[in-house]
């Protein structure tokens, strides 16, 4: 099981990566201006909006010492400035996600992997 610890005057807390990956994802999808995940196949190299059910496949969690590198796989939004959807996605992900594990979040990179119109 990967996971990040916590020491506390009680004992050790351990969250799985997968957990934090879904809040994150969670999180990621309700921001403005992202449609979902991207899934990347690495045989053909096409790129598929994930289902909600599986949101943990376009994000990667790394944990280094005490801190936390985000990578997210999205699809925007067209007509949206990908900016204010990064810095709007950066700010919700790294407040709600260190109120949530208490771990402090060191890097988010987000990678745009494609756009969808929004019927």
């Amino acid at each position: 099981m990967k996971g990040s610890s916590i020491n506390t005057h009680m004992g050790n807390i351990v969250i799985n990566n997968d957990v934090i990956a879904q809040y994150a994802g969670s999180v990621a999808v309700e921001c403005f201006g992202i449609v979902g995940m991207a899934g990347v196949s690495v045989r053909d190299g096409l790129v598929r909006l994930l289902k909600r059910d599986s949101l943990t496949r376009g994000i990667s969690v790394n944990i280094s010492g005490n801190k936390l590198s985000l990578d997210f796989h999205v699809i925007v939004s067209y007509g949206v400035s990908i900016l204010a959807v990064a810095d709007n996605l950066v700010s919700n992900v790294k407040y709600k996600v260190e109120e949530f594990t208490g771990i402090e979040i060191e890097k988010i990179n987000i990678y745009v992997d494609g756009v969808r119109v929004i019927d």
